[in-house]
């Protein structure tokens, strides 16, 4: 299996390909120096293999590189920055 994540800027969007095909979403909003996820999504069928994990590490990877701050609007993306404390100073006080 392999996996890239890709930045999606007309759709607003990260993307996950497995395999070469669309497997899981992360959708924003920009709003000035801010970037707020309002949803993430994987397929169903490739649900609970950890593949939500390496989509919004990419995501906030990415926007980190930016400068910007982030709005996790969404609850996976939430829950991912609680568990993983490297990403805390991403998130808009």
């Amino acid at each position: 299996m392999t996996s890239s994540v890709e930045h999606n800027v007309e759709r607003s969007r990260y993307e996950l390909l497995v395999d070469g095909r669309l497997t899981g979403i992360a959708d924003y909003e920009r709003e000035g120096d801010v970037v707020v996820f309002p949803h993430t999504e994987i397929v169903e069928e490739r649900r609970g293999n950890g593949l939500g994990a390496v989509l919004v590490r990419a995501a906030l990877d990415d926007v980190r590189g930016t400068g910007r701050r982030i709005v996790p609007a969404c609850w996976y993306v939430a829950r991912f920055i609680g568990e993983n404390p490297e990403y805390r100073d991403l998130v808009r006080e």
